[in-house]
């Protein structure tokens, strides 16, 4: 079937003229925050010798992630809240789709990382220097990579099979193949079906394996030190609060059958824009050699 659409209207998050400034002033800063926060973290960790440890080489990828994830979206949100007509073409719905997934995916993929560095170096602590060696960061993170780009081409290439002939209006403040599958012109109970399995399967199925990895790293804790048990829990502690706040939302939107509801929107704001914003704070306040390197990092700015 033919594909007469050559555009699409999002209809964004509101279409009250007062909403929209106070969506654009409040995603303003929520987006130069995010940019600022996690600009600090890659510049902090690439600059401090003390930060060279695998997990900060994957906080890094993290925060490089986030960036790109949160540009994907967020941008195209501020700018469209001062517009009068809210328009994206084909081809750039086509791009920010698979944007979005790779980035999104990698964002998954590198947590799944930053768990298992956990494991090896609180389980396997004689075998950490060996097991995780620069060398084999630098594979698993090529790893991430192939399996991001993998399923944001499957997720692309799904798009681009969907006829559309006839209504153009998105109902969501970016494109993504739930709110497409709507507007196809086909019966697509086989496509929801293919979504749910590479979206849904892939959050869920990590994140089972995010949380048996945590409950394993905490189970062997019983034998260590009390000082070595609250640095352990505090490490931990804070990548089970990323991990929750960046898998809930997209478990709800991806892992569930396809029927829309009226928040959806809002849960999507959370994961594409409010996890990569918070994610810096989190590691900062949470972890003292972080805050120790950017404290000696803006002493010497000053000095």
């Amino acid at each position: 079937m033919k594909n007469n659409v050559t555009e699409f209207i999002l209809l964004g998050l509101t279409q009250d003229p007062v909403k929209k400034k106070l969506v654009f002033t409040v995603f303003l800063v929520f987006y130069t925050g995010t940019m600022l926060g996690n600009l600090l973290i890659i510049v902090t960790i690439k600059t401090s010798p003390t930060l060279g440890s695998p997990m900060y080489f994957f906080l890094t990828q993290l925060s490089v992630a986030d960036f790109a994830f949160s540009s994907t979206t967020a941008p195209k949100l501020i700018v469209d809240s001062l517009s009068k007509k809210q328009v994206i073409s084909f081809n750039e719905c086509m791009t920010q789709l698979v944007v979005m997934h790779f980035f999104g995916c990698m964002e998954i993929l590198i947590l799944v990382l930053m768990a298992y560095d956990r494991y090896v170096a609180i389980c396997k602590p004689l075998h950490y220097p060996v097991i995780m060696n620069p060398k084999m960061c630098g594979n698993l993170l090529a790893l991430a990579f192939m399996g991001s780009l993998l399923h944001s081409i499957t997720q692309v290439t799904t798009a681009l099979s969907l006829p559309f002939c006839g209504p153009n209006v998105i109902d969501h403040y970016f494109c993504d193949l739930q709110p497409l599958l709507k507007l196809a012109c086909i019966d697509t109970y086989m496509i929801k079906l293919l979504v749910l399995f590479n979206s849904g399967i892939l959050c869920s199925s990590s994140f089972l394996i995010l949380m048996t990895s945590y409950v394993l790293i905490l189970c062997s804790l019983r034998n260590h030190s009390a000082e070595a048990k609250r640095k352990a829990l505090s490490t931990c502690t804070t990548h089970i609060i990323v991990v929750i706040l960046f898998y809930v939302p997209c478990i709800f939107i991806y892992f569930r059958p396809p029927v829309n509801f009226p928040m959806d929107k809002m849960v999507s704001v959370f994961y594409t824009i409010g996890t990569p914003l918070l994610n810096p704070l989190i590691y900062t306040l949470r972890n003292a050699e972080v805050k120790t390197a950017m404290e000696k990092l803006w002493s010497k700015k000053a000095s």
